[in-house]
């Protein structure tokens, strides 16, 4: 067997391991054998690649790859040992920019050094991969980058609304076309420059255009970009495992874009066209009527009374670290006869799973969590309801007021219930920069501070209330 032979088998093996990694990542009970999956496919990759190059670089060549493999595995490795669950979704889409910056360059790289051999069609072929390759990999450097910087909350994550920004986005993918087809017939390092700066600002512009309501749609569908830039490499470089991860990738991206899409009621086209025919989230509107506040005794006491209980958890839990208190108390409440469950929105989070990892993170049973449309119909006949950290998820504008940025939305129908406390740390609004009328219900009740200090005392209070029982149960034996 040549070496040629042993890579592409090799190759082969990698990608039917990168499928079973996607098909374990798809449910929680099988996502840690999905990453083990992963991790083996790409060792197996790394390796026939590095055997398939070793034919033709010098021993300098592989010195330096294993120590650009050891830095990137060392700093992968240190990143995720160190990152919150509260920054996962700002380290996705670093990590997103890094493969678009990658296809930039061996996209530049194409058409530096372009193999001597190829000529006629087949050189016109291949500079047309290098311009494609270079315009995904720009688009999804730049937006990756924007997409991290609002959800770190380092710029605002309000839709940025330039005059006639739609025209700037249609023209730019005008002139991506033109300049493709002048490439194609003369390449230039001028075309090459004047396409990486139009990519690099559509990029920038597409998802500035995006408010933050819509941010979980843009960290699948960047990750949808960054496999097509994968792809794209995988073209320039020959490489048939890089093009079928890529499509992998890309595929999947835009799929698990298309259902959040659906769950939210957005229009996919408008999305990744940086908001086209959706409009511009309204700014704060201030309160609107009285709200009632509670303490955690008598949410307490509240919850001892209670007969069944849905707790709705959202970003701020996470933030807040609360999931381990929560799964606590959603344990105490269960060996008390309380029916509890969670419910979960598709977008609840600043990414796709994000509540489901962190619940499953503080062993919270699977079969009590379950996602809307399983739960919507329970919110009637709920004695309470935690809203712990949610906002635009839970706010009844989506399905009440027309004129709202977020109507339309499916949201969960927490108001439903007969209580509903409501865990914030103000009367701010929610990431989508729109208040909540849910806040200001005559059913609804505020619990400020911490939200993990809070189901802390919450729990504390449960015990208090049980010690007198505890006691009385003694005396009588």
């Amino acid at each position: 067997m040549t070496t040629d032979t042993a890579a592409q088998a090799a190759y082969v093996v990698a990608a039917l391991l990168f499928i079973l990694s996607l098909a374990g990542l798809s449910q929680h009970k099988t996502s840690r054998s999905g990453v083990v999956w992963g991790i083996a496919g790409m060792v197996v990759a790394l390796a026939a690649t590095v055997g398939l190059a070793s034919r033709s670089i010098t021993a300098t060549g592989l010195v330096l790859i294993a120590v650009a493999t050891a830095a990137g595995a060392g700093i992968g490795l240190w990143r995720a040992r160190v990152v919150e669950m509260t920054g996962m979704p700002e380290l996705i889409a670093i990590m997103h920019s890094l493969v678009g910056l990658a296809a930039t360059f061996v996209g530049w790289n194409g058409y530096l050094d372009v193999d001597a051999e190829l000529s006629g069609s087949l050189l016109g072929i291949h500079h047309a991969e290098v311009f494609i390759g270079v315009f995904i990999g720009a688009v999804t450097f730049t937006g990756s980058v924007v997409a991290y910087l609002k959800l770190s909350a380092r710029i605002n994550s309000r839709p940025l609304t330039l005059p006639g920004k739609h025209v700037l986005n249609v023209g730019a993918l005008v002139a991506f076309v033109g300049l493709t087809v002048a490439f194609v017939l003369r390449p230039g390092m001028g075309l090459l420059i004047a396409v990486t700066v139009i990519a690099l600002a559509l990029g920038a512009h597409l998802v500035a255009s995006i408010g933050g309501g819509d941010m979980p749609v843009v960290v699948s569908m960047l990750n949808s970009y960054s496999g097509w830039a994968a792809a794209a490499s995988g073209f320039l470089l020959s490489n048939n495992l890089l093009i079928v991860t890529g499509a992998l990738v890309g595929s999947s991206g835009a799929y698990l874009s298309y259902i959040m899409c659906k769950a939210m009621n957005r229009s996919f086209i408008s999305v990744i066209a940086g908001g086209f025919g959706t409009p511009a989230a309204a700014a704060d509107d201030g309160e609107q009527g009285e709200h009632r506040e509670i303490n955690a005794e008598e949410t307490a006491e509240l919850l001892r009374d209670a007969t069944s209980v849905i707790i709705t958890p959202g970003y701020g839990m996470a933030v807040a670290q609360a999931q381990y208190p929560v799964a606590e108390l959603a344990r105490k409440l269960r060996e008390r006869g309380v029916e509890v469950r969670f419910g979960i929105h598709p977008v609840a989070g600043r990414l796709p799973g994000h509540m489901n990892v962190l619940l499953a993170e503080a062993n919270v049973p699977y079969d009590i969590v379950l996602e809307m449309d399983e739960i919507n119909d329970d919110f009637a006949a709920t004695s309470v309801v935690l809203v712990i950290g949610a906002n635009d998820t839970v706010n009844p504008a989506a399905t009440d007021n027309p004129s709202s940025p977020i109507a339309g939305m499916p949201v969960l129908h927490v108001w439903e219930s007969a209580h509903v406390i409501v865990f914030k740390r103000s009367m701010a609004a929610g990431y989508a920069g729109v208040q909540n009328p849910l806040f200001f219900r005559e059913n609804t009740q505020m619990l400020f501070g911490d939200a993990r200090q809070r189901v802390e005392d919450i729990l504390r209070g449960l015990d208090s209330l049980d010690a007198p029982v505890r006691e009385m149960a003694g005396t009588s034996r």
